[in-house]
């Protein structure tokens, strides 16, 4: 008999043993049983997150307005392009027929030919000048360094005197529509003579 169950006797030291197991496994419970998350810091990291979301939506709706008015602006600024294009062939069309008329014949008496060259003109020119407002500008390249953006070359013509690749002619008039090329300037430029200086660019970009 143990010293235990002499001081109590065999029931206490049975019930003190059992209490000593059942604490003992309480205790083991408990360890194996994770811990309760702290709620501060799981409202924090819900902050966190909802607040990365927020600003990743509003980076995106940012660069859609950005996005949505270029659009807008473009549409304003170019929606004519194909209509003046195709006006351009019937401007075309009109200084071909003044071209087509002899000098000494619009120098002579004929009043009536007079009146249709002129009506003619001011055809082309009142065309012309509503495409402007329309901001349809018509390209000057006489003298400017040959630019494959706004320049198409037809052919090179022989110049010492005049630095090579320089536009000297101008076969078909070109035309820009905002900063976009409507229509290339069709152009001669000149050959053999020095080379234009380092750095220099077309105006047409302008």
């Amino acid at each position: 008999m143990t010293d235990e169950t002499k001081k109590h006797g065999p029931d206490e030291a049975v019930d003190s043993n059992l209490a000593a197991e059942a604490s003992a496994a309480d205790a083991a419970v408990d360890a194996e049983v994770p811990a309760e998350p702290d709620p501060v810091e799981v409202l924090k990291a819900e902050n966190a997150d909802l607040r990365d979301k927020y600003l990743r939506l509003a980076a995106e709706m940012d660069n859609l307005r950005r996005r949505t008015e270029r659009d807008v602006k473009d549409a304003k600024s170019y929606s004519v392009a194909g209509f003046a294009r195709d006006m351009l062939a019937v401007s075309d069309n009109l200084r071909r027929a003044l071209d087509a008329i002899p000098a000494e014949a619009l120098a002579g008496d004929d009043a009536g030919l007079k009146a249709l060259a002129d009506g003619v003109e001011m055809t082309e020119r009142s065309m012309l000048s509503a495409l402007e407002r329309h901001g349809v500008r018509k390209l000057d390249p006489i003298g400017e360094k040959f630019d494959p953006h706004f320049h198409q070359a037809m052919f090179e013509v022989p110049n010492p005197d005049v630095a090579s690749n320089t536009v000297v002619q101008v076969v078909q008039d070109g035309y820009v529509i905002g900063e976009r090329v409507l229509r290339p300037a069709m152009v001669g430029v000149s050959k053999g003579g020095p080379k234009a200086p380092a750095g220099e660019t077309s105006t047409a970009q302008a």
